[in-house]
């Protein structure tokens, strides 16, 4: 009797909202044509493990889970390095299709696998599912990756709350959010709830970044807003800031930060916001300015949400691609869905450079999107000068262009 065929579904990086509706549309679709679905529990990790977490899958749990926020397979970092790779888990299990849920390393990672196995008599597909909340996968027409949208109602929904503690307290925060690379989650949430200022790593495209010209981009919108009586707002920064900021600026910025066995800040151990609020107090007790703020950081709780409609419906679609394009014979491809809602496959030799590297997907700073957004901020024009004086030696060190180097 010929053992059933099986997919192996693994997760790789961090949560996102509607991982589970992948998983879930995935397993429902192969279950509907005869084959045994089993997740992996700590991704790579349990690939390269001798006792595998496995996690059968069935009707009635795909179907539960579809809508629920976080992952149902449990998540993991891992990297493999010279581990040794567990072949008897694909051949055990008659495995035929790997699925993998990630972003970019997840996915190179599983075409390594995949390729190792066809050298040892185990041949099997594999079809990757792009999944990052920092929206930064070049993705063809600039298609969102599942999860983003619902992060950042998410992050819409907090710092709307936070806009009106503001506004009713009179004060202002110093807001912090995701995105290790690119500012896309940071502009949605700060462009959505209209807050005062925001900062992106992209709009330092002309100039350097530093902590000092961090700080004086949020002081400029609290100056501003302060003369035309305005005595409360929200400034978020992206983390993408900290992740372009020069060694030599985290060394002597004043923050005591841990360092890891190569030197470097330990980044993901610190609250951004904190350290963002704590100079731009530190810059006021300086100036004479006195003006209250707090720190507020959106981290963690914007991965694990309950998916909005548009990704349900994404994930929904992205699902049944897998199935799509496994039927159609493709490997080693990422599934991809246009506005139009039209499956088709995108190799990873589509998106890597000459040296094997995936640019990210970065806000386009010169958009006409991002020039009326910018309108829409709070902050010191030249125009501005005189009233400013009172608060400001020199409020031409605090003029939104010209800190950015565009005037």
């Amino acid at each position: 009797m010929t053992k059933k065929k099986s997919i192996l579904i693994i997760c790789g990086g961090g949560p996102a909202p509607g991982i589970n509706a992948v998983i879930g549309t995935v397993a429902k679709i192969f279950l509907k044509d005869g084959y045994r679905v089993i997740g992996l529990h700590e991704g790579f990790k349990g690939i390269f493990s001798e006792h595998p977490k496995i996690k059968e899958f069935d009707f009635p749990h795909a179907d539960r889970i579809f809508s629920r926020g976080g992952s149902t397979l449990i998540m993991s970092r891992f990297k493999p390095g010279n581990e040794k790779l567990n072949t008897t888990l694909f051949s055990k299990n008659n495995v035929k299709l790997l699925v993998s849920i990630g972003g970019d390393d997840t996915a190179s990672t599983a075409n390594r696998i995949t390729g190792y196995l066809k050298k040892e008599n185990i041949p099997i597909s594999n079809i990757h599912v792009p999944k990052t909340i920092d929206n930064d996968l070049p993705l063809p027409d600039r298609n969102p990756t599942f999860g983003f949208h619902s992060a950042k109602d998410e992050g819409v929904r907090i710092g709307t709350t936070t806009y009106e503690d503001a506004r009713t307290s009179e004060n202002w925060f110093v807001m912090s959010t995701m995105g290790r690379s690119a500012g896309h989650l940071a502009l949605g949430i700060a462009a959505s709830c209209h807050f005062p200022m925001m900062v992106i790593p992209e709009m330092f495209n002309k100039t350097s970044i530093t902590f000092d010209k961090v700080v004086r981009l949020i002081i400029s919108s609290m100056v501003k807003r302060k003369i035309e009586n305005i005595n409360y707002g929200v400034a978020l920064i992206s983390e993408g800031v900290f992740h372009i900021m020069p060694e030599s600026e985290i060394k002597h910025c004043g923050i005591n930060f841990t360092y890891d066995d190569h030197g470097h800040p330990e980044l993901g151990n610190v609250s951004k916001s904190h350290i963002f609020n704590m100079l731009v107090q530190r810059q006021l007790k300086e100036l004479d300015i006195h003006i209250k703020s707090r720190p507020v950081e959106l981290g963690y709780e914007l991965r694990c949400c309950r998916p909005i409609g548009f990704d349900l419906t994404l994930c929904t679609l992205l699902g049944l691609g897998v199935k799509k394009l496994y039927d159609e014979g493709l490997s080693g491809c990422i599934v991809t869905a246009n506005s139009r809602g039209e499956v088709s496959p995108l190799f990873l030799t589509d998106l890597q450079d000459k040296d094997g590297k995936i640019a990210p997907r970065l806000v386009d700073i010169d958009s006409e999107f991002i020039r009326l957004c910018f309108q829409n901020l709070h902050y010191l024009e030249e125009k501005d000068y005189e009233r400013a004086s009172p608060y400001l030696d020199n409020p031409s060190d605090y003029d939104f262009n010209k800190i950015l180097n565009k005037g």
